[in-house]
This record gives structure tokens, sequence and C-alpha cells, in this order.
């Protein structure tokens, strides 16, 4: 067993770089939330000069510098693409004990979250999770007997036992909260302001998509049931719009049943993401049960204004009637006369635009990496019993 040693000062920690081991539920080639805010967090952690390890179910053999370690997993069977972790807790212990890191980032903690809170408990090591998936949420949505119950004993047993978690808006702060989760803070979502702007908007891609000149009105993620997108429907047969639907996953064939007329561009990154998104007139979210809407956020960044459910993360992304609006979650009718008070004036689309850009200003990754870092290095400092592994 490894000996256990005493933190040093405060002081000190701020002047050092930090030793982080960064354990998620998924990385690369999987492209979604979790995988975005951790490649954003290693690419800061190198670029500060901090010291990384990631462990994760995928990935390459190495990421922004830092060695990556495969966990053990499987495939999900609706997702067969997607491999979820199944580590033991012996073996996250022996990553640990080579790896002596300061603190544990437990991103999206599930599965192989829950076993590497456990293992940096036993090993006093200081932890901070961030909540980004709603279990809870998900498991109301696929009506699964007792699925909620036990999303929400899952996701206490995982976030008592860690030292803080973060969660991305107000409204998992309340959930947490009713949950009788500890130690919370906000942390938001960064955005990539250079890699999501208006300069990006395709006229060559609009005429392509819309030859006629009909407004583009476009959903960005993934085709899943919990992202309720067949309130599209309500917008398909107004021949003012021309839909468009980026992303992919197991809701994509019955979607294109449904919208028959619609532009399905499947999966994409880059600067083919970009134009996508910025060539949009509107920008429409359907799912109620974001944590925090990543793709709003980039919509936003990309001048677009955005129609998103009022609740879970968009109450706090968007600004309700300033660069968007929020309608009653669920209601397509709602959702569509939203999106009719932005095709009927092309002015307010433009101000809303305008409004919609501004509002990121303060969400770069680098800012909400910075604060990240803080809060690292706060648990590292405060806790009950400081205690850091060495060799």
């Amino acid at each position: 067993m490894a000996e256990l040693l005493a933190l040093p000062s405060q002081t000190a920690l701020t002047d050092r770089p930090l030793r982080v081991l960064v354990v998620a539920e998924s990385f690369l080639p999987q492209v979604n939330g979790v995988t975005n805010s951790v490649r954003r967090v290693l690419e800061h952690l190198e670029a500060e000069g901090h010291h990384a390890v990631l462990v994760a179910p995928t990935g390459p053999e190495s990421y922004s510098g830092f060695p990556v370690v495969h966990a053990r997993g499987a495939n999900l069977p609706l997702y067969p693409d997607f491999r979820i972790g199944l580590e033991t807790r012996r073996r996250l212990r022996s990553v640990m004990e080579r790896f002596r890191p300061d603190v544990v980032h437990i991103a999206s903690p599930a599965t192989l979250g829950y076993q590497a809170a456990k293992a940096a408990q036993h090993l006093g090591i200081p932890t901070v999770a961030i909540y980004q998936t709603d279990l809870v949420g998900f498991a109301e949505r696929y009506d699964v007997p007792g699925g909620a119950r036990a999303m929400a004993a899952l996701t206490r047993r995982i976030h008592t036992r860690v030292d803080l978690t973060l969660a991305p808006s107000s409204a998992s702060l309340a959930q947490l909260r009713d949950l009788g989760i500890p130690g919370t803070s906000l942390w938001p979502r960064g955005v990539d302001a250079q890699t999501f702007h208006p300069v990006w908007r395709s006229p060559e891609l609009r005429q392509r998509l819309a030859p006629d000149g009909r407004l583009l009105v476009g959903y960005v993620g993934r085709l899943a049931p919990e992202k309720e997108l067949h309130l599209l429907t309500h917008l398909a047969d107004d021949p003012r719009y021309a839909l468009v639907v980026v992303g992919g996953g197991p809701e994509e064939q019955r979607l294109r049943t449904l919208l028959p007329g619609a532009a399905f561009l499947g999966v994409l990154h880059g600067e083919d993401l970009s134009r996508a998104y910025a060539s949009l007139d509107v920008f429409v979210h359907t799912g109620r049960h974001e944590t925090y809407c990543q793709s709003a956020q980039e919509a936003l960044a990309s001048g677009v204004p955005v129609v998103a459910p009022r609740a879970g993360g968009p109450v706090d992304v968007v600004r309700d009637g300033v660069a968007g609006y929020l309608y009653e979650p669920g209601d397509g009718r709602d959702l569509a006369a939203y999106v009719d008070r932005l095709a009927s004036d092309k002015l307010r689309r433009r101000v809303m635009g305008l409004a919609a850009r501004r509002s990121i200003g303060d969400r770069t990754w680098g800012s909400v990496n910075t604060a990240l870092v803080d809060h690292y290095r706060d648990v590292v400092a405060t806790r009950r019993t400081p205690q850091r592994l060495v060799g």
C-alpha cells in the first residue's frame, strides 16, 4: 500500500503545476458533450503546464501530450458504437498509485466514474465530479419501470462520495439539491468563439439546402429518443422553412420517415460544422433533459437566434426574448409559434442574432477552464483530511 503524506500548503499549491487524473465515461471517437468538454480540459491543462492522465473506455494512445489509459468496457445495445467503462476498482487504484494525482476529475460519472470515486476515496485523493448527464431524466423519458428511482440512487451514491460536484446550470444545481447532494457549485460549459462565429455563414451551403430561398431552420445534436425530435414535425409542413438536421444516432431512420423533406447532413466536424451552424436562420432544440445544451450555445456563438425548451440548461444558456425564445417543454405548437415569430420578422432575427453572439462573451473555454483549475486547487487545499498520495 502506498504511503499517504500531508499536502503542501495552499500557497505552495497555487505556485506549482497540478497533477490531474481525468476519468471520462466517453471519449474519442465518440463525439458528444462529454468528449468535447474533456478535450478542452486536457488542452487547457497542457497549455498551462499541468500534468494529466486520461482514463476512458476509448480513445487514441495520447491526447494533447497526455497518455490515455483504456478502461475495460462493453458496447451498449442501443448505441453499438458507444463503449461504456466497466473497469475494476483495483485497476483504477493502481493507475492512481502510479500517477500520484493531486486531484481526480470525474467527467459525467456513471459506471466508470462510480468506481473511480470509490478508488479515490479509498486512497484519500480529492475528487471533482462534473455533472453532465441527467440520468434520472433519461430514465423517465425511456419509461423504464423503477428506472428513475434507480438512477436517482446511483446519482446520490456517486456524488456523495466526491469532494465537489460541478453542475453546468441552475436547473442542474436545483436537481442535485433535491437529491440531497452536498458540495455543489456552478461550472458552465465553454464555447470556441472562433470555431463558432458568424463569419462561417456560407451562401453556397444555403443555396444548396434551400435553392428557393426558404429560411433554414435546423437542429444539431444526437438523434436519440430523449431529444424529443418528433416535435420538429410541427415545422415540417410550413413552406417557409427548409429543415436541416445535423447529427447521427438510433432515431435517424425514424426521423427520416417523420421528416421526409428535411436535409439530413449526418455528423459534421470542423469547418463543415461551423458552416452548418452559421448558415442557419433559426436554431431549434427540442429535448427538455439537457443539463446545459452546448449545441444551443454554439448556435448563439454563430450569431443564430435559438428556440429551445424552458427547462434544464437552456434556461441559463438562452436569454429569453433577447437571444432567442424559450417555449413550453414538449409543446410543438409553442415551438412553432416562436419559430414563426422569428420567421415573420427579418429585423427581429437580425437583432437577436447580434445579441446571441454578444451573449457568449464570458463563456470562452479559456475562462471556464481557468475557473475549473481554481476549483481543483480549492478541493485540494480545503479537504477535511488533507492528504496526497505519494510513492
